[in-house]
């Protein structure tokens, strides 16, 4: 099965894939934000990942490539994550943060009086900001023009988003050193890194 979009995962390679996420537009329901944030999780291959163990909920991780995996965190913020492939691996890249780039006033009543750089910084306010919930799991990112107004849809790849920085993932507790958190160097909409209280001391 070919994963190729253009941006570099081609080779099933969810950290390519991450990497080829950032400075892309991520638009849905009246807004867009350009990604300057991301996290890989290889699936099956990965303990901190939702696919590591098959279940109902993660399943759509097993299917085909970009396709938008939706769960909610601690039963209040959903978090938008994009399936990376290849089918059966269970790879997806959790989108943490953006740069609000249209919709600004939408973004402002949905996240409330806040910085425009904080309207999506962090995996919860970037899909706050952009109405992601569950309803939009399993869209088809790549699907080219929306098929109803506010669909959520993943723009084409940047070719030089600018300095990429990495470092270990956020509130993992397993595999919590594992560098497959990517962010734009000195974007100040890129959250802050917080290690799991129950990740065993590096």
């Amino acid at each position: 099965m070919d994963t190729s979009d253009g941006g570099g995962a081609e080779t099933g390679d969810v950290v390519a894939a991450a990497r080829s996420l950032l400075g892309r537009l991520l638009t849905g329901h009246g807004v867009a934000v350009r990604i300057t944030e991301v996290e890989a999780y290889g699936g099956s291959r990965d303990p901190a990942s939702h696919a590591f163990t098959r279940t109902p909920r993660s399943e759509i991780m097993y299917g085909p490539p970009w396709r938008l995996y939706v769960y909610r965190s601690y039963g209040i913020h959903h978090c938008a994550n994009v399936v990376t492939g290849p089918t059966e691996q269970g790879a997806a890249v959790l989108v943490r943060s953006g740069e609000v780039v249209a919709g600004h006033d939408l973004a402002r009543a949905r996240r409330g009086e806040v910085a425009d750089h904080r309207l999506a910084r962090g995996p919860g306010n970037l899909a706050q900001a952009l109405a992601i919930t569950l309803a939009d799991k399993g869209t088809d990112l790549l699907a080219g023009a929306p098929a109803a107004a506010g669909a959520v849809r993943l723009g084409p790849a940047v070719p030089d988003p600018g300095a990429v920085a990495s470092g270990p993932r956020v509130g993992v507790s397993r595999a919590a050193d594992v560098p497959w958190r990517f962010w734009l160097a000195g974007d100040p909409t890129v959250s802050a890194y917080r290690r799991s209280p129950r990740a065993p001391r590096p």
